[in-house]
């Protein structure tokens, strides 16, 4: 109660009110952030040195969200995004601003959040200019979109930004043109022989999500449906026109998500025809995706992202390596030419399994892979004798797990290799890190351009 009183009385403005702003720098999310009256305020859209009005949409006791009314002085940097539906979508966030200050934009990112989380200052020069692309859009390998309904038509897509309104996005800028052209007519079939569609609300239906992955290099193409059931209605239709209307998807699978999750996946994949698989090559290397593997979204940054930790890890063909959270394998098979040897460690069981066919396929044999938390592997491994070198992790945007960091700094490794994919888990991973290891470099990758997203590649050595 006390606290609501509280927030009561810091709140003093009212919602819906005119604020005039000064754009000062760009925040997590891609927003712009002013002062008003000594108060933070998010305004999504509106860039560093623009002087615009706001509207307030709501204050909380440390800062305020509001919506860009008008700009009257643009920031030089500023473009017409030219997606038509960016501003309702939100899935990208920086198509307004110029790339190239979207690159130094994503810099300063992970310099903020070094500054606010890790407590032993890291000097900024250690933070490289972010790695661009040439050509930044088309560069999604891989779609997740939504199925639903609206005035009677199939539509598929993402969730409007802040809402729970389903927009329709088979058109995406960002994604591979290949990728949209199979979302678009799988939803034509939907419509065509008029499949459920599942409703959230109601808790009923069919059809949940459609899933494609193209292979850039290999010109194949993997569709998965989620669905709510096993029992496809019907289903040999269904597959005839994906065949007619889709010569070119070479893996069609059919995915059971019955829960009520904003999860994608469920445990239970079934075969359609086609591949189980689709291959991908980076550099040559050549990986097997099943329709669950995780696999870097953006094959030509993937490249320069491995490159430089190859780079910071300077093998010598001695070396003992741990990837951890590895996936199908991608990094340690990267590394495994310079190395002595790899050890791989996965909780995905599927991920693990396409990680050793991997390794089989390129001959390599000196990796293996284990289905696991890397923080119960690590201490077994070492009680057995094998001391790595380096450990190479690549965790979600959750960070790393706190047990495993522990075990790391028990383990001492040379070199810790940490990609990561959240500035502010990684800084707060950093200072965990900073009583063993010191940071070297860090190097930002632009895997996402158009987003606020950023990736990072650090060297850290054991002090």
């Amino acid at each position: 109660m006390r606290k609501q009183q509280q927030e009561k009385v810091e709140r003093k403005h009212e919602e819906g009110q005119n604020i005039p702003l000064t754009i000062k720098k760009m925040g997590i999310n891609g927003e712009g952030i002013g002062y008003f009256k000594r108060k933070a305020v998010f305004v999504q859209g509106a860039l560093p040195d623009e002087e615009v009005v706001a509207v307030i949409q709501k204050e909380y006791p440390k800062y305020i969200r509001a919506e860009l009314k008008t700009i009257r002085k643009k920031s030089k940097d500023r473009i017409d995004p030219p997606c038509d539906i960016y501003e309702a979508c939100g899935g990208c966030q920086l198509q307004h601003l110029r790339y190239e200050k979207q690159l130094e934009y994503k810099r300063d990112l992970i310099l903020q959040a070094l500054d606010r989380y890790v407590k032993k200052k890291i000097d900024p020069s250690k933070v490289k200019e972010t790695f661009g692309m040439e050509h930044p859009w088309d560069y999604r390998n891989k779609s997740q979109l939504q199925v639903g309904n609206l005035n009677g038509n199939v539509i598929a897509g993402l969730y409007g930004q802040g809402s729970h309104r389903l927009i329709d996005t088979t058109d995406c800028l960002v994604q591979h043109p290949k990728t949209n052209k199979v979302s678009k007519e799988v939803k034509q079939i939907i419509s065509d022989l008029n499949i459920p569609i599942y409703d959230e609300k109601k808790q009923k239906g069919f059809i949940r999500t459609i899933v494609t992955r193209l292979g850039f290099e290999t010109d194949q193409i993997q569709l998965v449906l989620i669905t709510t059931k096993k029992d496809f209605p019907k289903k040999d239709l269904f597959i005839k026109q994906v065949e007619k209307r889709l010569p070119q998807v070479t893996s069609f699978m059919q995915n059971v998500n019955g829960k009520k999750t904003s999860l994608i996946f469920g445990e239970d994949t079934h075969h359609l025809f086609g591949d189980e698989y689709i291959e991908e090559k980076l550099d040559n290397i050549g990986f097997e995706l099943s329709a669950r593997a995780f696999f870097q979204l953006n094959p030509p940054q993937t490249v320069k992202m491995y490159n430089e930790v190859k780079r910071v890890a300077q093998l010598s063909g001695k070396e003992k390596i741990v990837d951890a959270y590895c996936g199908v394998g991608t990094i340690g098979l990267w590394l495994a030419e310079g190395a002595a040897e790899i050890r791989g460690i996965e909780v995905i069981d599927d991920a693990v399994k396409d990680a050793r066919k991997n390794a089989k396929n390129l001959g390599i044999s000196n990796a293996e892979y284990v289905t696991g938390k890397a923080e119960e592997w690590l201490p077994k491994w070492q009680k057995e004798g094998f001391q790595p070198d380096i450990i190479v992790v690549d965790p979600p945007r959750t960070g790393c797990d706190q047990q495993f960091i522990e075990t790391v700094k028990k383990i001492k490794p040379k070199k810790f290799i940490y990609v990561s994919c959240n500035p502010s888990t990684l800084a707060k991973d950093l200072d965990a890190l900073s009583s063993v290891f010191e940071v070297k470099s860090i190097q930002p990758v632009d895997m996402f351009p158009q987003t606020s997203q950023v990736e990072a590649i650090v060297l850290l050595e054991l002090k």
